[in-house]
């Protein structure tokens, strides 16, 4: 299993990436996927070890524990923002101040963390869900990561929509799922999926008020767009009273 963080220079828009055994591994990008429009997902935050994330708030992201190394002081990560074209002159760019990983994370689940920024950035937030009710239907992903397996970073953000996959389906290919803190979408027949450089990013959809939603960020995955072979997420509503609990510490 690989996590979807991105090699330097690879370009792929993939859902499914196995999470790197270094850390700053870069994630995949998203595979079968179409170029997002401008402000189509202005929460979506580019982050310089070539892993994607959400803004939770103004001033913090949300994304993958494997892609960042302990917690602590950090000002050596990059958050770029505002743009669907990652060299775009309107490009919002702001250095971290601190980085918190997971409690306990060890390589398998809890694969979240919370990146604080030198300054808010003043963008839309996407929320977290706080329980199992949007763990279900379609969802969409969205990343910079490779558009196939192996592939280089994309420099325009790239979309894509996954169906949720049940616990016991994915463990036919992933025997050790982490319950509770998994969750599993792709396409049997394969061809769309997160990919690496696309680790950490929000796999999300739209609440019962038509409101984006987060349920998941990107983590794993054997490959990218395998057939029969999905994309592993860490589940968001899992783990949503500690985010918010950590988000407040910083």
């Amino acid at each position: 299993m690989f996590k979807r963080v991105a090699a330097a220079g690879a370009v792929v828009l993939a859902a499914v990436s196995l999470q790197p055994t270094a850390a700053f591994a870069a994630p995949p990008p998203v595979v079968g996927g179409t170029r997002a429009a401008q402000g189509e997902f202005p929460f979506m935050v580019r982050l310089s070890m070539g892993c994607g994330g959400s803004l939770l708030t103004q001033q913090i992201v949300l994304t993958a524990a494997h892609c960042v190394s302990g917690s602590g002081n950090n000002t050596s990560i990059t958050a770029t923002a505002g743009v669907v074209d990652l060299q775009s002159s309107s490009a919002i760019k702001v250095r971290s101040t601190k980085v918190l990983q997971a409690p306990g994370y060890n390589g398998t689940g809890k694969d979240w963390a919370l990146i604080k920024l030198a300054q808010p950035i003043n963008l839309p937030t996407l929320k977290i869900a706080e329980t199992a009710e949007y763990n279900s239907g379609n969802f969409t992903v969205a990343g910079w990561g490779a558009a196939r397996e192996g592939g280089a970073q994309q420099r325009y953000l790239l979309k894509a929509t996954v169906p949720f996959v049940s616990d016991a389906t994915c463990r036919q290919a992933y025997p050790g799922l982490v319950n509770n803190e998994e969750i599993c979408a792709g396409l049997p027949q394969g061809g769309v999926d997160t990919c690496q450089g696309d680790s950490g990013g929000p796999m999300f959809r739209r609440d019962n008020a038509n409101a984006w939603i987060q349920v998941g960020i990107v983590s794993w995955g054997q490959g990218c767009a395998r057939p029969n072979y999905p994309g592993v997420y860490t589940e968001v509503s899992n783990f949503a009273a500690q985010i918010k609990s950590a988000a407040a510490s910083l």
